[in-house]
């Protein structure tokens, strides 16, 4: 079940700022993370996260009522794990970046991340990670998505 669904869309007009909005969807299993996530990115960057998923499943639910700018999506997660995710996005050819992220176990976290991007995912992030790190790869990839 989606945890939330808000759509939130360009705001240039409401904030009068000349500024947009890039939508993310951050799917991971961990309700903690995610909000903490949630909060560095919307107090860090021009980005809103517009739905939360604990697992693929919900993550492409959205992606079929919501367009959306990026896809931050954990590797390992019931239901429908992130690789799943990123193939089924890809297959329904979503214009959306995705940055996949994991902890997965220090000897399997570099393959969980190999075998994502070889599926589709822009960029991948191992965990744990710096914050500032993070900021820094999504402020990249929106701001390619901005310019595209």
């Amino acid at each position: 079940m989606v945890e939330q669904l808000t759509l939130v869309g360009y705001t240039d007009t409401v904030l009068g700022t000349g500024t947009v909005t890039l939508r993310i969807i951050l799917a991971d299993d961990h309700p903690i993370f995610r909000s903490g996530v949630r909060a560095l990115l919307e107090n860090n960057t021009q980005a809103k996260v517009v739905a939360e998923a604990a697992n693929g499943d919900d993550a492409l639910a959205v992606l079929d009522k919501r367009a959306v700018d990026l896809v931050i999506t954990d590797v390992i997660m019931p239901e429908r794990d992130g690789v799943e995710t990123i193939r089924e996005m890809r297959r329904r050819r979503s214009p959306a970046k995705i940055l996949v992220i994991t902890g997965g176990g220090p000897d399997k976290r570099m393959e969980y991340l190999g075998v994502a991007e070889i599926f589709g995912a822009d960029r991948s992030l191992a965990k744990p990670f710096k914050l500032a790190n993070l900021v820094g790869v999504v402020e990249e990839m929106l701001s390619a998505r901005k310019s595209a």
